[in-house]
């Protein structure tokens, strides 16, 4: 079998736990589906819970299992033993399992970060010889970087569930009047039973890649109620899905198309140091652009999943006839991404619900009841996305350097808006010039993402003379020196 599954692995290109981990995650499609037949609440809850388990253990093996209940029993625990500050606790466990298992794998793996790996072996098969490694990789950045796949993205979002869950369970404590919207939309009054918290954390399989929903969804959509609601119109998935399924093809043949052509590796390659300036940096938004694909592939198939479970309905529009929306399992708008007028707009159209995360339980809770944001609270959330990714300088440069580059971009935009409205091409300008700073800076910064260490991106960075950490630096200090008036449009309405 496993003789059989290199072979597969090798004909179409990937390591043999990334076919492991996509079989698994394309199985996620059909499970999902097949929940709708499920009679029951309680067997809709045993079937979720189930299913996300199986395909766990047949992608990453069975301490997988193991691994993830660690962070969901301890979890559950704090909502029943101290609702009254089971939110923080669940933070600071969540997240400090996380970061154990990514330095206990490392150690294990790597001797800390050293670059041996004595997982790999090798097959003869025809006469060729076929390279592949054990049932899993140890640590994420190195095995996505290496073509491979480890049960650490699953885990991330599980620690991401549980947290959500613990905190909107202590927000029910609270007085609604101190809530803010999400707040109260998502606090639960009830503590969720054990079966329903496990069919939430692990439902069909969604741990591998997401989205992160919300607990009090999952119930809502397991019981029948709000936009489940049987006397509401139920629209068809097929349509959606299948978009999201075309979407995912396209999306993965770009990326074998374009990877040959812009590999990692180039950064390091003496030739790549000996091109200009503007090809340099041509090369680095191709090597992201190369990148995103891949990703584009992974959320479209966990968008399916989603979608076809009936999860994913998240109401109708108001146009006439009203369309169906599926926003519960949009991960990312390709074009939004690739056409971003601003960098402050990024979190909107990239890893969308990770972002909404990130937003409802760091940002919004730092901001103190009649503030308003500032820097620390987007470095500090940004610095939370770091540590969440895992524990490599690149992925730690790139969000506190995507931190400067959304306050750099907020900047403009605020020049841009202060402008009187009779200075429309003026405007026009800004917004482009806002337009190509976005592509330039998240180009530059998205290197550290992909490269992960520390030496590459330093070297990436100094190669186009670190002109996306300058310009987004000069712009924020520029923004406190040069403060805009108010829009002109608010000055007006205050006239009358």
């Amino acid at each position: 079998m496993e003789l059989e599954m290199a072979t597969m692995a090798s004909t179409i290109g990937v390591s043999v736990p990334v076919l492991r981990f996509l079989l698994c995650f394309v199985a996620t499609i059909p499970v999902s589906f097949f929940w709708r037949f499920v009679p029951g609440t309680l067997p809709k809850h045993l079937y979720s819970a189930i299913s996300g388990a199986l395909l766990s253990y047949l992608s990453f093996g069975f301490s997988s299992n193991l691994h993830f209940l660690v962070p969901m029993l301890l979890g559950y625990a704090s909502m029943v033993l101290y609702r009254k500050r089971c939110g923080i606790i669940t933070f600071f466990i969540g997240f400090g399992y996380l970061i154990g298992w990514y330095v206990l794998r490392s150690i294990r793996t790597y001797g800390f970060y050293a670059g041996q790996d004595f997982n790999r072996r090798e097959t003869k098969l025809d006469g060729a010889t076929i390279t592949y490694t054990d049932h899993v990789y140890y640590m994420s950045g190195d095995a996505w970087k290496e073509g491979g796949i480890d049960a650490t993205g699953a885990l991330m979002v599980l620690t991401l569930k549980v947290i959500s869950c613990a905190m909107n369970y202590n927000d029910g404590l609270l007085k609604e009047d101190n809530l803010r919207a999400a707040q109260k939309k998502y606090r639960l009054l009830r503590l969720p039973s054990l079966i329903e918290y496990f069919g939430y954390c692990l439902c069909c399989g969604s741990q591998f890649a997401g989205p992160v929903y919300e607990m009090k969804d999952y119930l809502e959509w397991t019981e029948r109620k709000g936009v489940w609601n049987p006397s509401e119109k139920q629209p068809s998935p097929f349509f959606a899905t299948l978009r999201a399924l075309i979407q995912a093809a396209i999306c993965m043949a770009l990326y074998f198309y374009l990877v040959p052509h812009y590999p990692l590796t180039r950064f390091t390659d003496p030739v790549y140091h000996e091109w200009g300036f503007w090809k340099r940096l041509s090369y680095q938004y191709m090597a992201g652009l190369t990148a995103r694909w891949k990703y584009y592939f992974i959320w479209s198939i966990s968008e399916a999943s989603v979608i076809i479970s009936g999860l994913g309905f998240s109401g109708w529009t108001d146009s006439s006839p009203p369309k169906p929306q599926w926003d519960r399992a949009k991960n990312v708008d390709v074009l939004g991404v690739e056409l971003v007028k601003s960098a402050a707009e990024i979190p909107l159209v990239w890893n969308i619900q990770v972002s909404t995360w990130l937003r409802y339980y760091v940002y919004e809770r730092l901001v103190k009841q009649g503030t308003k944001p500032g820097f620390f609270q987007l470095l500090a959330t940004q610095t939370i996305s770091a540590v969440w990714h895992g524990l490599y300088p690149g992925y730690i440069i790139f969000f506190v350097q995507s931190a400067l580059m959304i306050a750099g971009s907020k900047t403009i935009y605020r020049w841009q808006r202060a402008l009187p409205q009779n200075m429309g091409l003026v405007k026009k300008m800004m917004a482009f010039m806002n337009f190509a700073y976005t592509m330039m800076t998240l180009s530059y910064s998205c290197v550290g993402f992909m490269v992960l260490s520390m030496h590459e991106t330093i070297a990436s960075y100094g190669s186009v003379y670190y002109i996306g950490t300058i310009i987004p630096s000069l712009l924020v200090i520029l923004g406190y020196v040069i403060k805009p008036g108010k829009p002109a449009r608010s000055k007006a309405r205050k006239a009358e």
